[in-house]
């Protein structure tokens, strides 16, 4: 069984930073591509970002790139969302998420849920104007 676990969120004022955490336990030797989604009030759960099984491939949604960046441990299911020049906008809980082995790593595939296939409980961000 595959869990997934997020931390860090917390309340801080516009422009402050937070660091998102997510650990995933799974089979042994699998390591994952994962990804960050984000659901404001309301609103439907978003594409935040992603990073590729090795670290060498990333990707953003336009609002977050040059404020976030993703990260992972080498050859862990760790990975971190470090979020700089936090607006009001980015308030939400984010969730970690595995990409679904197999898949293709592009783009369009990781920009979608339905390619991820096991999901973290949230952390909440809030930004505070």
């Amino acid at each position: 069984q595959v869990q997934v676990g997020e931390s860090g969120g917390g309340l801080v004022q516009a422009g402050a930073s937070l660091r998102l955490s997510c650990a995933a336990s799974g089979r042994a030797g699998t390591v994952y591509a994962m990804g960050w989604f984000r659901q404001a009030p309301g609103l439907e759960r978003e594409f935040v970002s992603a990073i590729s099984w090795n670290g060498a491939n990333t990707y953003y949604t336009d609002s977050v790139k040059g404020r976030f960046t993703i990260s992972r441990d080498s050859g862990k299911n760790t990975v971190y969302l470090q979020m700089n020049g936090l607006e009001p906008e980015d308030t939400a809980v984010y969730f970690c998420a595995i990409f679904s082995p197999g898949l293709p790593l592009t783009l369009s595939t990781m920009t979608q849920q339905h390619n991820y296939q096991y999901w973290g409980q949230g952390t909440q961000v809030t930004v505070s104007s």
